[in-house]
């Protein structure tokens, strides 16, 4: 196999301080497309913060050892739907409601080992009208009302990754609830997972953005058939000028948005932002309400997303993640045309819903063909959505084969085993199998992969 020139390193990747040497790994590892450019994200954003300088030279590293033939490894991540967890008594493997990160903490369940990379999701909200908050926080007092309890879960978010990249129970470090303790406005509380007392992990957020103007804050108005731009092909261009009502409604959803990033990037907790996911719609049926968007159109907003929050809020911490449905002609077409741009994105992927396991999209390996879609942005390369683990009775070489640096399960699929059909489950040895494999990096305080390695080694 052709030796590719690794960007980090030579023989050795170099991650956040500490050495990840090539006999460490276990996987034979595939190639494809050009090296991952050298540190992009200082280039994109030369004021990008030393924490998310940190963790974007892992995944670059972790991308560079598959592509120079070496042993990946791949990150193990879990992503919660906080707003189901704790309001949605019919969401998940139990009836009732749950304790916020409940899918945090159903993997260690399983398998004795936490996710390495926690993904929360800061929207769409659960039904109600406005953006709102549940306690008056730091990030919070001036602009959004409080004291709405099904708004509780935008502060769990904030919360659970800022415990997530510190540790739960900690020393404060001064954010709040240092010992994992939520409260409520209304005197309830809950207490949030404990992962070790140390850094975790890793921790990103999505963005189910609901309409621009949309009066009530949910799923149903994130929907393409719900919004104006199923009717008004003008709406969206004055959703994108500026001095328009529908350019401050958007303005109005991403300062929602940046502010609690924001209250992250003061702490300096960088995340994996992904926003505008799912663009690429097949068959003339569009999902979110961007994604039926002309693709230059979906540029532009993008890149208006972009220039607000690292232009005009300065946010630095941030990690920009763009990721397609699965280009199969069922979920999602071809979709390079919708691109953002090398300077606008860090970390390309892919939301793979096509098939499963047992009934993989096409003729080649199992998620294959987007490993290798995707290999000609130079970027690292995710599974930022999937029902199922990577490694399952079905497919036990998945990673042999595309050693993906990041692979996320989505919620409640993680033990819902009906949530795709009847095939392909993730059984609770599926989930067993992929924790304690040499190939996974899981999360937790103490060791989480080669010997001397732990997720302090990224704290600046």
């Amino acid at each position: 196999m052709k030796r590719r020139t690794a960007i980090i390193g030579g023989g050795t990747a170099v991650i956040g301080g500490f050495a990840l040497a090539a006999e460490a790994l276990k996987s034979p590892a595939s190639t494809g497309g050009s090296p991952a450019q050298e540190n992009p994200l200082a280039l994109r954003d030369p004021r990008a913060s030393p924490a998310a300088r940190s963790v974007y030279r892992m995944l670059v590293a972790l991308e560079n050892a598959a592509r120079d033939g070496r042993p990946g490894r791949t990150v193990i991540g879990q992503h919660v739907e906080l707003h189901n967890e704790l309001y949605n008594p019919d969401y998940g493997d139990r009836h009732g409601t749950k304790a916020p990160g409940y899918y945090y903490r159903k993997a260690r369940d399983i398998s004795g080992r936490l996710p390495g990379f926690l993904e929360v999701d800061l929207g769409p909200g659960y039904e109600q009208p406005g953006w709102a908050v549940g306690r008056p926080r730091s990030y919070s007092l001036a602009t959004w009302p409080s004291g709405r309890t099904a708004w509780s879960y935008t502060d769990d978010a904030v919360d659970l990754a800022t415990g997530v990249w510190f540790g739960l129970p900690r020393e404060s470090v001064g954010t709040y609830n240092a010992d994992g303790r939520q409260g409520r406005h209304d005197g309830s509380g809950d207490v949030l997972p404990d992962n070790g007392g140390g850094p975790a992990g890793l921790v990103g957020m999505s963005f189910h953005q609901p309409w621009p103007g949309s009066p009530v804050k949910g799923y149903r108005e994130t929907l393409h058939g719900n919004s104006p731009a199923a009717t008004d092909p003008g709406w969206i261009e004055r959703v994108l000028s500026p001095g328009t009502t529908e350019h401050q409604a958007l303005i109005l959803d991403l300062s929602f948005l940046a502010d609690h990033l924001g209250y992250l990037a003061e702490h300096d907790v960088p995340v994996l932002l992904r926003p505008y996911h799912e663009m690429n719609p097949a068959g003339g049926r569009p999902g979110f309400w961007w994604s039926g968007l002309p693709p230059e159109r979906y540029q532009a907003l993008w890149r208006t997303l972009y220039a607000y929050l690292v232009g005009s809020r300065g946010l630095h911490n941030l990690i920009f993640v763009w990721s397609p449905a699965a280009w199969d002609g069922v979920h999602g077409s071809k979709p390079w045309a919708y691109y953002p741009g090398t300077d606008y994105v860090d970390v390309v992927g892919v939301d793979d819903y096509s098939g499963g396991p047992d009934r993989p999209f096409g003729s080649g390996p199992w998620t294959k063909r987007w490993y290798d879609g995707l290999a000609g942005y130079g970027k690292p390369r995710v599974i930022a959505e999937s029902f199922h683990v990577p490694l399952n009775a079905y497919q036990r070489r998945t990673l042999d084969i595309t050693p993906w640096v990041l692979w996320t399960v989505w919620g409640q699929a993680l033990t819902q085993h009906n949530v795709s059909g009847p095939q392909g489950m993730n059984t609770p040895q599926d989930v067993r199998t992929t924790y304690r494999s040499p190939q996974i990096l899981t999360g937790g305080h103490g060791p989480a992969g080669p010997a001397g390695w732990s997720w302090a080694s990224l704290h600046p």
